[in-house]
């Protein structure tokens, strides 16, 4: 009888030298097509999708480990103690391990770190990116983006033709770049996060050090504006503060962030396209697992849609394609 893979995990966690050993017994902390990742003792371990591009991956984690991203990563922990490797392959899926963090307080929404998550954006995006590991990958951002919308579009819209049409529209309306369809009219050579919301961050070391990044699956070369996008974007669909969004741009800039231009008073330039692509993605993401788990849309996920009708409807002298 084969053992489940959660359990191979747990006890592979058990065997990863690591500094700080705590009593926790092991957890299934996710178990997505994405990613099954368990924590015991002080380590978390992630068993990746199968279809990861482990070179690709080998590489994010090898910068992960790289002294010039300490104080921003989280690094690595070797998965196997004899040999010092970052990554396994258990099952046909590639595994890493890493020290377990303090992660965001869901339950206390107004102490959420987004100054330092800005703050931490901005030094990734200083970091120097031909003294690192390589060849760099791309961001996946834009690929994220694009496997939403399969997703909505093989769930058969989630609630339905109409729902779905103003998230199709939206889509449509963006430049071929943001759909994965083409190369960025400017490749800036910018290291990003390329999934950057705050189930991103923890503490390290556990649970008063400072915070860092973690999931380094979609880190890679790209437009640095994608990793303000999600904040961006719910900020515009009124699901942030705008005193909360303020806080985090301003960080930002005051860290030096390259994702927008330090003298102009105006973001969305830079901000647009990316913002409009990660909202189509929240909505075809919330169509799809709605259609997945039978049930209604709920408020969140309905004003998300309304901001993808809203984009739809903007009149094409607002889109700023050449910004990018």
């Amino acid at each position: 009888m084969r053992v489940p893979l959660a359990e191979e995990l747990a006890a592979l966690a058990a065997s990863v030298p690591a500094p700080r050993r705590t009593k926790e017994p092991h957890a299934l902390l996710a178990d997505r097509p994405d990613g099954t990742v368990v924590h015991s003792g002080g380590v978390v371990v992630k068993a990746h999708a199968p279809d990861t591009d482990r070179a690709a991956l080998d590489i994010r984690i090898r910068v992960a480990a790289d002294p010039r991203l300490e104080g921003i990563l989280l690094p690595p922990l070797p998965v196997l103690a004899r040999e010092g490797a970052l990554s396994a392959v258990l099952h046909g899926r590639p595994v890493t391990a890493w020290p377990h963090g303090t992660p965001v307080d869901p339950e206390h929404p107004d102490a959420a770190p987004w100054e330092d998550a800005a703050r931490l954006l901005a030094r990734l995006h200083a970091v120097p990116t031909g003294e690192l590991p390589g060849p760099l990958p791309q961001m996946r951002g834009p690929a994220k983006a694009a496997g939403a919308v399969r997703r909505m579009t093989a769930a058969g819209g989630g609630a339905g033709p109409a729902a779905a049409a103003p998230v199709i529209a939206a889509w449509q309306r963006l430049p071929a770049w943001a759909r994965d369809e083409a190369p960025a009219p400017r490749a800036p050579g910018v290291l990003c996060h390329g999934d950057l919301h705050l189930g991103q961050l923890v503490r390290h070391p556990a649970p008063d050090g400072p915070w860092l990044l973690i999931d380094v699956d979609d880190m890679g070369l790209g437009n640095p504006a994608w990793d303000l996008a999600r904040p961006a974007a719910w900020y515009a669909a009124g699901l942030l503060a705008p005193e909360i969004w303020l806080r985090f741009l301003g960080a930002y800039r005051a860290a030096g962030g390259p994702a927008v231009r330090p003298d102009a008073d105006d973001p969305w330039p830079e901000l647009d396209v990316p913002a409009r692509a990660l909202t189509v993605q929240t909505a075809a993401l919330a169509l799809a697992k709605s259609a997945a788990e039978h049930r209604a849309l709920d408020e969140v996920e309905e004003l998300v849609i309304d901001a993808c009708a809203r984009i739809a409807s903007l009149p094409p002298e607002l889109e700023f394609e050449a910004s990018s």
